[in-house]
């Protein structure tokens, strides 16, 4: 039986939440989408009180940004980087194009074709989130895109220097100084300076994730996303300590970012929550991580192993940190998550920075239908077909023929007919053989 020791606020009202940023979002697209760039610079003003005579970097500007980086900051962007490329790369060269010949004649086939254009959103107002630089622009680049333009917010009244490095390292071909709404809004709908995309990519926050759903249709996005997820499947094998330090090390990302413990031990349960209000008191990100854990933590009990792999599954949440004695166990049976981190020496933070996979992952129960994002989001797969001989044409034609008859479309059936009038049946056995 499920027991909570601690729940965090309803779906109500969550819900009501959603709905107040649902409106405001649609209000400054149609600002934007008026507007142009205009309303970008109006829009700049108001939320990051930045102004530029160009939301653009000059080539002269990304190289001053990049001075700025210490040499052991620019070594450490550039480790993370490499170990997300290799897996990148692993991941691409899985992605085979395929041609068959599936009847005598008949030919299929797939290519795996990259999009045209990607906008990169990088998230740096609060915190400079420059890990999604690699994320997003580097995965790009190693898909093969043949234009990436990358956004980010100012800092501190002024690009970030390790993001600009980090999105010009990572193979961005057009790197802007525009946070929000504004810059996810501006590359999907274009503006007077600013060619429109094909794509969408990039975490950011509630208004962030809202105007991708609100954009997807017009651009393709990565996924829909929402706040940081974070759930810990633990037993005894671990303690309090490490249980309570990885749900708020996710739960600073912001002020509703769920945090769950699912646990079959009362105790382990018990001494998280007291090892949570230890470290909320010395943590220097406590007022964020605080917020969270309020109205968003959640500690559940469970009487057996089954039972917290049900209620993970029910859940569907972005990371899953599972730390027991059958992590294999979870890893076999598990199917609806963004990303797995097994055992006490994985955490999610590595996920986030560093160890090569992308962070980039489905919030909101997505991970019923979809994983994160991956190489493979950049590339659209297009099949085609072509017959090359006679009795191959023949065969194919009767039987669409008949076929489209059954469903009561005589023009998709005389595209058939004229080839096997055309192209004539000239082997009978070989139709016998079709069948």
């Amino acid at each position: 039986m499920i027991k909570y020791l601690k729940k965090g606020k309803s779906d109500t009202q969550k819900n009501q939440e959603e709905t107040e940023v649902r409106n405001k979002v649609e209000d400054i697209l149609k600002e934007l989408k008026k507007g142009g760039d205009k309303a970008v610079l109006k829009l700049s003003e108001k939320f990051d009180n930045y102004s530029p005579k160009s939301f653009r970097l000059s080539q002269e500007e990304i190289e001053k940004a990049i001075k700025k980086v210490s040499k052991q900051d620019l070594d450490d962007i550039k480790f993370a980087q490499k170990q997300i490329r290799n897996f990148a790369e692993k991941q691409r060269a899985s992605l085979k194009d395929i041609e068959v010949e599936t009847l005598p004649g008949v030919i299929l086939g797939h290519k795996n074709i990259p999009v045209n254009s990607v906008g990169c959103y990088v998230p740096g107002g609060k915190f400079p989130m420059i890990a999604s630089a690699h994320m997003s622009v580097l995965t790009a680049s190693v898909a093969g895109v043949p234009r990436i333009i990358a956004s980010a917010p100012p800092h501190n009244g002024a690009p970030h220097p390790a993001i600009v490095t980090a999105m010009h390292l990572a193979g961005a071909h057009e790197i802007y100084c525009i946070g929000g709404i504004q810059a996810v809004g501006a590359m999907a709908l274009g503006t007077e300076t600013i060619k429109p995309v094909d794509m969408l990519v990039g975490p950011g926050n509630a208004f962030v994730a809202e105007a991708k759903r609100q954009l997807f249709g017009i651009v393709g996005i990565d996924l829909f996303a929402g706040p940081t997820e974070t759930m810990i499947i633990a037993d005894e094998t671990v303690d309090a300590e490490i249980c309570a330090t990885d749900l708020l090390g996710q739960a600073e990302h912001g002020y509703n970012s769920p945090a769950v413990l699912i646990t079959n031990s009362n105790k382990l349960a018990k001494e998280t929550l007291t090892e949570i209000e230890r470290i909320l008191k010395i943590l220097p990100t406590s007022e964020t991580a605080s917020a969270s854990w309020k109205d968003y933590g959640e500690v559940i009990v469970c009487d057996n192993y089954e039972e917290m792999l049900e209620t993970s599954e029910a859940k569907a949440f972005e990371h899953v940190q599972v730390m027991t004695d059958r992590d294999d166990w979870f890893l076999e049976q598990m199917t609806c998550y963004g990303a797995l981190f097994l055992g006490p020496r994985t955490n999610v933070a590595n996920g986030d920075k560093v160890i090569g996979t992308n962070h980039t992952l489905p919030t909101k129960k997505a991970g019923r239908y979809t994983g994160g994002l991956w190489v493979g989001k950049f590339l659209k797969t297009h099949s085609y077909q072509k017959i090359l001989t006679d009795k191959a044409a023949t065969i194919l034609a009767e039987k669409c023929s008949r076929l489209c008859i059954l469903e009561g479309f005589v023009g998709h059936a005389e595209q058939a007919n004229i080839r096997a009038r055309r192209y004539g049946r000239k082997n009978i056995e070989y139709g016998k053989a079709a069948k």
